[in-house]
């Protein structure tokens, strides 16, 4: 049988052979190729490289060192017996917000920066002028006094002991001729200056010692400098020299004596008795190659640097007067201080706590004397008007005026801001009665370490 093919016909086949062929490569493709693999990358998170957080911003402003101002013309100068004048939270105000405040900032800050990168043994004897010789040689008069008055057993009291009243008394004798020695020969200028020199070791009714009084050295180097007795050339030497040597001696006389920490906060405070040592031993230390603020935790490192460096002295010192190992536990702000990245923070930071924790702290501040040379402001109050005892005589704690709700009281205050002091027994007497015991060869290390 024959079939007749039409052009319609044709192109009917045609397409649809085309189109089986097409069907039939596709399953083909489609049973060979492997599957496909979905694309993850759009269902993961997108990860972004963590931003590096912004150190937290201190809130209070590095102190800035005003300009020290030119020593005024005594010629015809009135001098006076300097007295308690910061007695209401008003004349703390007023002395902050005062030309004397940035003068006593000035010269403190203008001490610290003389002795940038410089180590102890950069001043020598030549360096000294005849004024700086004249008061390293005061201050070793007074360690001989020290050394004429010992104290009375006291029976393993780790309080002040009685006897360093005796050696305020031969001090304040001796005071006269020591201020002759420098070339003062006004009756009216020694009884000024001398009275910082002799509050600057110590209090004699409570038998304490603290930052307060290391600052009355301090105003006493200012008088000098105010009586151009002392210049600007001579600040790397009182740093280095004298201050110093003020503290070998106040070291020398808390172990004699056992004086009570001043306001101490215990554990939470920089030192029991000292904080320059800790401004200016930053400020030598500001450059330094390769002593880092960590190196006061390495014993080696102290042994060293530590008759160079005041401030690795000062931590050395400490551990020295302490029952436990470890800064961590006897310490604990020096430790987190230590972990600042440079001395240029910690220098800094001891600006800014100077200013905080002294000037500022009105307990502190509260037994400030003001004179002629470091003057207070006009309308602070006086011991007279308020009717406060004698700074000589004054009782346990300090006082001050308070005012609540009208009506003014007298509070006896300490550096916690309370009425009631507590006595802080010494610590360089438990150190010494630990010693005593057979304790001290080996420091106690708490459990934890």
């Amino acid at each position: 049988m024959y079939f007749t093919l039409t052009c319609t016909s044709l192109h009917f086949i045609n397409i649809s052979v085309a189109e089986t062929i097409e069907f039939h490569s596709g399953n083909m493709a489609t049973q060979h190729s492997p599957p496909t693999i979905p694309n993850l990358r759009d269902k993961l998170p997108k990860l972004e490289p963590r931003r590096k957080r912004a150190p937290p911003s201190n809130p209070l402003p590095l102190p800035e060192t005003p300009a020290l101002p030119s020593p005024p013309d005594t010629s015809s100068h009135s001098f006076q017996v300097p007295t308690r004048r910061i007695l209401s939270t008003r004349d703390h105000e007023l002395f902050l917000s005062s030309s004397t405040y940035n003068l006593i900032i000035a010269f403190v800050f203008g001490l610290s920066e003389s002795v940038l990168d410089a180590p102890v043994s950069a001043v020598k004897d030549d360096d000294c002028s005849h004024a700086v010789k004249s008061i390293l040689g005061i201050l070793d008069e007074a360690e001989a006094l020290v050394q004429a008055t010992p104290p009375e057993d006291a029976e393993g009291s780790r309080f002040g002991n009685k006897i360093f009243r005796n050696f305020l008394d031969k001090a304040k004798a001796a005071s006269p001729s020591w201020h002759q020695k420098l070339g003062l020969t006004s009756p009216g200028a020694i009884s000024e200056v001398e009275t910082y020199l002799n509050h600057s070791f110590g209090n004699r009714s409570r038998i304490d010692y603290g930052s307060g009084h290391e600052l009355n050295f301090i105003v006493w180097l200012l008088c000098l400098y105010q009586l151009q007795i002392l210049k600007k050339a001579d600040f790397k030497a009182l740093v280095l020299r004298v201050f110093i040597r003020y503290l070998e001696l106040m070291r020398t006389i808390q172990s004699t004596y056992y004086l009570e920490p001043a306001g101490s906060h215990g554990v939470w405070g920089l030192d029991d008795y000292q904080f320059l040592p800790f401004l200016f031993g930053a400020s030598q230390l500001l450059h330094h190659p390769f002593i880092t603020p960590l190196a006061i935790h390495q014993e080696l490192t102290l042994e060293e640097f530590g008759n160079d460096f005041m401030y690795l002295g000062q931590v050395s010192f400490v551990n020295s007067t302490k029952t436990v190992k470890g800064l961590r536990w006897h310490s604990p702000m020096l430790d987190d201080i230590s972990s600042a990245k440079s001395w240029t923070k910690v220098e800094g930071g001891m600006r800014r706590m100077f200013v905080a924790e002294v000037l500022r702290k009105l307990p502190v501040m509260q037994h400030f004397l003001f004179g002629s040379l470091v003057p207070a402001v006009e309308g602070m109050s006086t011991e007279a008007e308020a009717g406060i005892s004698n700074k000589e005589d004054e009782a346990e704690g300090g006082q001050i005026i308070v005012e609540h709700n009208g009506v003014k009281h007298v509070h006896n205050l300490n550096s916690w801001g309370d009425c009631c002091g507590i006595k802080v027994p010494s610590a360089i007497a438990a150190a010494q009665a630990a010693k005593k015991g057979g304790a001290g060869e080996t420091l106690r290390r708490i459990p934890f370490d």
